[in-house]
């Protein structure tokens, strides 16, 4: 801010503008704003892979943290969420094929006894008429018989009930704790991704503020990174200039050891004015105050750009309709 504050004063000292060949060219300086990355959690820096000036793309690896212990809580959440999935499928798979194969031999078996308790019972039912046997004799086959009848139809729901799952409730019981497995899976993946940070941006390396071995406390960034897109020149025109630019116009920049200029467009103009001399205004201090414009560039021509680079910019005729 110290050295901003210089240049702006350099600048509003100095002649606003200049002009060459009739053309009138403001002076102004490159920018980057950075992004600094860093985790929500502290630990040692076991893995720096990038260096000053590299370049990024989405998912490359930046740095990892020491995380031994949240992959362990990742694999302690991956099986209990496993063991709960499991459980909720055994709930709703009913009888294994083994127990329902016992239960239709139970059921064979029931058919076969009563079939041979209606043949006894029909058989003293017969002699009851005649009055070969006593009443009681065909009264315990008639009992066997009903007794056989309600073995099977007992087999058979027991069949029925085996090949149906648990009942909802316990069902429903056993989804939600799966569910709440699946959160705590979750949330130990997101400790773990704190651990081993990757880019999510396309940018250039541009600072390590700290190195492999060094303990980083949480939320201090490790890497500092200046995507093309945030790449940006500013400059200062007079108020006396001020409706000669506007936002979206194309503007012409030269820099020194630049092979040739190049052009952006003005994206932001200041509202206020960066330099406003400490008297009442009059005609002739009103021209000594300035106002900051931005302008941004392609991706390409903001690579070769650098931070804090003096320019030279020159204004092109502004799009029609376009507002300062």
């Amino acid at each position: 801010m110290k050295i901003r504050a210089l240049l702006v004063v350099a600048l509003c000292l100095s002649a606003w503008s200049c002009s060459k060949g009739g053309e009138t060219v403001y002076q102004g300086y490159v920018e980057g704003e950075f992004v600094y990355v860093a985790s929500q959690l502290a630990g040692r820096l076991d893995e720096l892979p990038v260096a000053r000036g590299s370049r990024v793309r989405p998912g490359d690896p930046l740095f990892t943290l020491e995380h031994d212990l949240e992959q362990q809580s990742v694999d302690r959440a991956e099986a209990n969420l496993k063991k709960a999935q499991d459980t909720v499928n055994d709930l709703k798979k009913g009888l294994r094929p083994e127990e329902i194969d016992q239960i239709l031999a139970r059921i064979a078996q029931s058919e076969a006894q009563l079939a041979l308790n209606k043949l006894e019972m029909d058989r003293r039912a017969a002699l009851l008429a005649t009055g070969a046997v006593a009443r009681e004799e065909y009264d315990q086959s008639r009992t066997a018989y009903l007794n056989a009848k309600g073995g099977l139809a007992d087999f058979r729901a027991q069949l029925a009930t085996g090949k149906l799952g648990s009942r909802i409730d316990q069902i429903l019981a056993a989804q939600a704790q799966a569910r709440s497995a699946q959160a705590d899976l979750d949330q130990a993946r997101w400790y773990l991704d704190q651990k081993l940070q990757n880019s999510t941006l396309d940018a250039q390396v541009f600072d390590l503020i700290h190195y492999k071995g060094e303990w980083v406390q949480a939320g201090s960034p490790v890497v500092k990174l200046l995507p093309p897109a945030n790449v940006k020149v500013r400059f200062f025109i007079p108020e006396t200039d001020l409706g000669k630019v506007s936002v979206g116009q194309p503007v012409t920049v030269r820099c020194d050891g630049c092979p040739k200029p190049f052009t952006g467009t003005v994206s932001f103009i200041f509202p206020q004015a960066e330099y406003t001399p400490p008297v009442i205004y009059s005609q002739d201090f009103r021209a000594k105050l300035v106002f900051m414009v931005e302008a941004r560039f392609d991706a390409q021509t903001a690579q070769a750009l650098k931070p804090g680079q003096p320019v030279d910019v020159l204004p092109q005729n502004a799009p029609k309709g376009s507002n300062s």
